[in-house]
């Protein structure tokens, strides 16, 4: 087992996070590494439909987007990767599986009671076991804020562990709703908490790298993604994986709409992580309006000219 513990109660200085994640907007990206680092970005979307009119058409169509993200008539020079993953509700798993049937895109389903979580634990695990049965290689669930803000810790990583154990082969996302934890010191307790949690699972084998991710937000609460508080979440991982931990893998999810954002944010992983996390295995974008904006930003490199809007499928 990864028996890997350490002190939960890493005080933020809140100050330093803001002015170190700023820095982070002020580097210098030479055309060059540029262009990789948007197809990079790209390669780590999770193109993602959540909204009550969603159908099967609607997810095809997210499927197409997923595979070939530049279509068939914009003129690119150099190919344009896939993005990592396509992410529906439950009921759409299985017809997202079959639209990606031979392409290399993880199905990701977000189940226990998304975006709320305010279901009995039952109910939710039976919804992660039914995502799972229908093909789902990821979960992105849900913690119960509430138990987190009332101390109940020990409840909290109950859940997730219960969780984790439902997904059987699926690898698992746990998204801490930043927006509702209230501080940065929040942010991080509850990474840490998450992460130790299927550290010390009794019986069970050792985490494989990217086998669990912490995820900041459900796109439904604002604020959601923010460099400071993904900053804290790094630290939170890299501090695991330097007490001897597995490499634990990061979403940011919500409010990443520019391609010079996902640029900045790649930026902080480097700096933070390392090269090791710059790969869609350890890294992902929640941000399905992004893909559109690296395409506009990687024609503009190649061609001079901006795509319209014709060009890009949406």
């Amino acid at each position: 087992m990864n028996q890997i513990y350490f002190n939960q109660n890493h005080p933020v200085d809140s100050v330093m996070v803001k002015r170190r994640a700023a820095s982070f907007t002020t580097r210098s990206i030479k055309t060059s590494a540029k262009s990789s680092g948007l197809r990079l970005a790209m390669s780590m979307l999770d193109l993602t439909t959540l909204e009550g009119k969603d159908s099967p058409e609607k997810v095809r169509a997210l499927c197409a987007k997923a595979i070939c993200p530049h279509g068939s008539s914009a003129p690119f020079k150099n190919p344009v990767p896939s993005v990592a993953a396509v992410c529906v509700y439950p009921m759409l798993v299985s017809t997202a599986k079959q639209a990606l049937f031979g392409h290399n895109i993880k199905v990701a389903a977000v189940a226990t009671g998304f975006p709320s979580g305010q279901y009995p634990l039952d109910i939710r695990l039976q919804d992660v076991r039914a995502a799972v049965a229908a093909g789902a290689d990821e979960i992105d669930m849900v913690v119960s804020r509430g138990l987190f803000l009332a101390g109940q810790f020990d409840v909290f990583q109950k859940e997730i562990v219960e969780t984790k154990d439902a997904c059987g082969p699926a690898h698992l996302k746990i998204i801490l709703e930043t927006g509702e934890l209230e501080t940065l010191d929040n942010a991080r307790r509850a990474s840490d908490l998450a992460i130790n949690a299927l550290l010390g699972r009794k019986g069970a084998k050792p985490l494989a790298d990217g086998e669990v991710f912490i995820k900041t937000s459900t796109g439904k609460v604002q604020p959601a993604a923010t460099m400071p508080v993904t900053l804290v979440m790094l630290e939170a991982i890299r501090d695991t994986f330097l007490a001897g931990g597995p490499k634990i893998g990061m979403k940011p999810a919500g409010g990443i709409r520019t391609a010079k954002q996902a640029l900045h944010y790649l930026v902080m992983v480097k700096e933070t992580l390392g090269d090791d996390w710059l790969t869609p295995d350890l890294f992902r974008f929640g941000a399905s309006s992004l893909a559109n904006d690296i395409l506009r930003q990687i024609l503009k490199l190649e061609t001079g000219h901006y795509a319209a809007s014709w060009d890009l499928g949406e």
